[in-house]
Formats: C-alpha cells, sequence, structure tokens
C-alpha cells in the first residue's frame, strides 16, 4: 500500500523536496548577506552606538542577530573555521562587497560549507528521478562532481562579482568627491569635518562611497590613531586610487604639506584616468562591432544589393 496521498507519485515528492530546500538556502543567504540598511542609515547607527561600542557594553541587536543565525553559529564554531587564517581574507572581501555584517562571516562559511552538498545532492536526485536513466554511472558521477564543485565555488563567484561592482561604483564616484573634498578644504574644514560633509552630500547619489567616508568619520573618533582609520578605508574598499588618496593625505598630515593643493592634484589624475578608460573602450568598439556587423548586417546588405541582380538573372535564364 502506498504511503503517498492520491495523484502524487514519488517525482511530485522529490520536486518539492528540492524546492523546500531550494528556498531555506535563499532564504539563509538573504537573511546573513543583505545588506537591510542602504547608504548612510548604518553609519548613523554606528555613530548612535559609539558611547556604547567605548563603554564595551553588548548591543541588542548582537545579540538578535546571534539568535537568528543561532544553527550557522553552532556549526562554524563546531568546526573552528573562524579561527583559520583564511577567515580574515574572507573578512576583507566581504567588507569589500559592502557586507559587513558580523553574521555576514558566519554565514558565508555555512554556505561555503553546505552549498556542495547541495548541489551535489540535488543533481543526483535529478539524474535518478526525471528520465536520465539512459546516461552511464561514470557520467552521473561526473555531472554531480561537476555540481558540488559548482557550488564550492558559487560563493566566492557571487562576492567577486559583488566587489567588483562596488569598486567601479566607487571608482566612478571618487573624482566628484574629491572636487568636494577641495572645496571643503580649502574652506578651512578639518579632514573628519570634510569627509563628514562629503559623506552627507553624496548620501544620495554615490551611497557606496558615502558609506565608506562616514564609517572613516566614525572611525577617527575611536581609534587613538587617525592614520589607522585611513589605512582601514584602503584596505576595505581595496582600490589603488583609494589608497593613492590615503597615502597622499597621510603624507599630507606628516610634512604639513597644503591638503587641497594635494587633492586637487589627486582629482585631476583621476578624471585623467577616467577620460583614458573611456577612450580605451571606444577604441576597443570597432573590434567589438566587427562580429556583429559580419553576421547581421552583412548578409541584410549584400540580399538587398546582389538580391534584385540574381531575380534579373533568374528571369532572363528561366523564360
Amino acid at each position: 500500500m502506498s504511503l503517498l496521498p492520491p495523484g502524487m507519485n514519488v517525482n511530485d515528492l522529490t520536486v518539492g523536496a528540492l524546492g523546500f530546500v531550494a528556498f531555506l538556502t535563499v532564504v539563509m543567504v538573504w537573511i546573513g548577506l543583505t545588506v537591510q540598511q542602504s547608504g548612510l542609515r548604518r553609519v548613523r547607527e554606528l555613530g548612535a552606538q559609539r558611547s556604547t561600542i567605548a563603554a564595551g557594553r553588548p548591543q541588542s541587536r548582537r545579540r538578535s542577530r546571534m539568535t537568528r543565525t543561532g544553527l550557522m553559529r553552532r556549526v562554524v564554531l563546531a568546526l573552528n573555521l573562524l579561527r583559520t587564517e583564511r577567515a580574515q581574507q574572507i573578512s576583507m572581501r566581504l567588507a569589500a562587497a559592502g557586507w559587513r555584517k558580523q553574521d555576514a562571516l558566519i554565514t558565508y562559511l555555512f554556505v561555503k560549507l553546505v552549498l556542495p552538498f547541495g548541489f551535489g545532492l540535488g543533481a543526483l536526485l535529478v539524474l535518478n528521478f526525471f528520465g536520465f536513466s539512459d546516461l552511464t554511472d561514470l557520467t552521473r558521477a561526473a555531472i554531480a562532481m561537476a555540481a558540488t564543485v559548482f557550488g564550492f565555488m558559487l560563493p566566492d563567484i557571487w562576492i567577486k562579482n559583488a566587489a567588483q561592482k562596488r569598486q567601479t561604483r566607487i571608482q566612478r564616484q571618487l573624482p566628484d568627491a574629491l572636487d568636494l573634498m577641495v572645496t571643503c578644504a580649502e574652506a578651512g574644514l578639518s579632514l573628519e569635518a570634510t569627509m563628514r560633509r562629503v559623506s552627507e552630500e553624496f548620501a544620495a547619489s554615490a551611497p557606496d562611497l558615502a558609506e565608506e567616508l562616514a564609517l572613516t568619520v566614525v572611525e577617527t573618533e575611536f581609534l587613538p590613531d587617525r592614520g589607522q582609520a585611513l589605512t582601514n578605508l584602503a584596505d576595505r574598499v581595496g582600490l589603488p586610487s583609494v589608497r593613492s588618496l590615503v597615502n597622499t593625505l597621510l603624507q599630507s598630515a606628516k610634512f604639513g604639506t597644503p591638503l587641497s593643493q594635494a587633492m586637487r592634484v589627486l582629482a585631476a589624475e583621476f578624471r585623467d584616468e577616467r577620460i583614458v578608460k573611456a577612450e580605451e573602450k571606444a577604441a576597443r568598439l570597432p573590434a567589438l562591432l566587427t562580429v556583429p556587423m559580419v553576421i547581421f548586417i552583412l548578409p541584410s546588405l549584400f540580399i538587398v544589393l546582389v538580391g534584385p541582380a540574381v531575380l534579373r538573372i533568374m528571369d532572363s535564364l528561366f523564360k
């Protein structure tokens, strides 16, 4: 006697189980890695919690996040994944992608551990229950192994793409921000006040850069050395242009050179670099258009130009 409800077979049950597992995976990734508060809202909360952090008191948000990701945390801590040397590198990569929540590293390590098994098991279930019986056992094992490897590489690919997109946005926004920083410096504002004003002005048009600058301002008020806060900015963003800006600010503070003059030179260099990159893209455009032109444009052009002559020849030959 079958235990399944009427009208349901094993394939339907398998599809439902796979859908449920996929839904749980998406929910866990979304909870752990989605930035719930964009722009400077997160930074303002950090600023509101400065006294709490300085006093060393526990935070209620931290406890709520720990409760929400309790299962993932217990698994990661049981395997000592946080104590590896690669965990610090992963934290920097997550920060470069814009994920600075404390549970982001926990979620990444848990997904990195679970996702290969989920992809491999899902591939085996699909091959066994969805009409792939003509495949050999070796082929099924190869497909399952490929799915496992893809599941292992997927979190790294996702984070790398997110970090690259964020760095591209910051690179495009940096020259305009530097122009405003030059204006603020010439008006007599300090470096912290300049970065705070730029972060406020660019909160809507350049939220990524504004968030980084505002977080740097918060760190300068906590850390005993301003240079460490600027170095953290360069490490988080991971762009050569931002590192050049940080080095210029550090040298300006060390040797007493005018801050506005140094930033004006940097802004001009970044604008020239952006123009050069735009010219490079424009120079590559003819080469990129060659294949579409050969495939789509030239056949139509030949038909329009040569077609009437061919039709006339055919009419004269077959009269």
